[in-house]
Parts: structure tokens; sequence; C-alpha cells
């Protein structure tokens, strides 16, 4: 075989190559619908369950809660990561540290006819204690069932009954 019939069949190979990673899309289904770099703490005004405090159906926590660092990433597949650092009480008796074992997370989204579909993760461990003993400190990884299309999604952290400790947005 010449060298130069062997320059052609590699570069038709390569070319070849070239176009069937292209038609298959590198990370179908891994694109972020939402990365967050932030969290906030429920707020007063947000806690308890009247219907002024509710986020999509969801009740803030009975008292006000702080997060430190905080990282939230959301594929269109379903694939939720969520880790929170320092997420403690920011008032009362307790403030400054977690009194709760495990957290869950709800992602939280708008359907196609406007409705909100949440869907909660199961329970998840959590350090408690204070926050500058490492209280607080959580990570979730795994997968949701999203509806389709999940529209303007909002993660939050809650307690294990489904009250809202730390929300998406900063």
């Amino acid at each position: 075989m010449s060298r130069t019939r062997s320059l052609w069949i590699a570069m038709a190979l390569a070319l070849l190559v070239a176009l069937l990673v292209q038609a298959a899309p590198a990370g179908a289904g891994t694109a972020n619908i939402l990365r967050a770099k932030t969290m906030v703490g429920v707020p007063q005004a947000f806690t308890g369950s009247t219907n002024a405090t509710l986020i999509r159906g969801i009740p803030g926590g009975g008292i006000p809660w702080t997060v430190g660092r905080s990282r939230v990433r959301l594929t269109v597949n379903g694939h939720l990561i969520v880790k929170v650092h320092g997420l403690v009480l920011a008032s009362g008796d307790l403030a400054g540290t977690n009194p709760v074992g495990s957290f869950r997370a709800i992602v939280s989204c708008l359907t196609a006819d406007a409705t909100v579909a949440n869907v909660t993760t199961d329970a998840f461990p959590a350090t408690t204690g204070a926050a500058t003993d490492g209280g607080g400190t959580a990570r979730f990884e795994g997968d949701v069932l999203l509806p389709d299309p999940c529209i303007a999604p909002i993660v939050l952290v809650t307690s294990p009954t489904g009250a809202w400790f730390a929300s998406t947005g900063g």
C-alpha cells in the first residue's frame, strides 16, 4: 500500500470519527439546568407555615436559619448534587448550631401547564453541633425524577418533614 493511500485512509477514518462524535452530543442529558454557588437560609419572614411564607407550597423552618458555603448542581436528566457547610440556626438558644441529624432536598419545578411539581429526595446525614465544629455540613448526590419540562427550578434543603432551611438564591 502506498504512503499516499495510507494517509488518505487515515484522514478518512479521522473524519468518520469526528462525524460520529458530533452525532452523539457530548454529555447528552448532563447539561446543567441549575448551578448555584450560594444558598440563602430561611429568614424570619419565611418561618412558619402561613400562606405568606410558603415557597411553592413549602413552609419555612420554625425559626431563621443561616448557611455558610454551599453548592448545588442539577442536570437535565435529574442528577442532583447538594453540598452545604454551616447550615445552622440563626437565632434562639441554639443559634450557630444544627440540632437536626438529617436533611432532605426538594427540587421544585414549574410544569408546562404552570403547576408546581416538588420532588423530594431521601433523607441524607447532616452533622449536628456548632458550625465552628463542622455542624450543619451535609452532602447529597443522587437522581430525582424531574417533570418534563422542569421550568425555573429551585432547590431547597429541608428538615426530614419538609420545612425548608436553605434555598438556592442569594
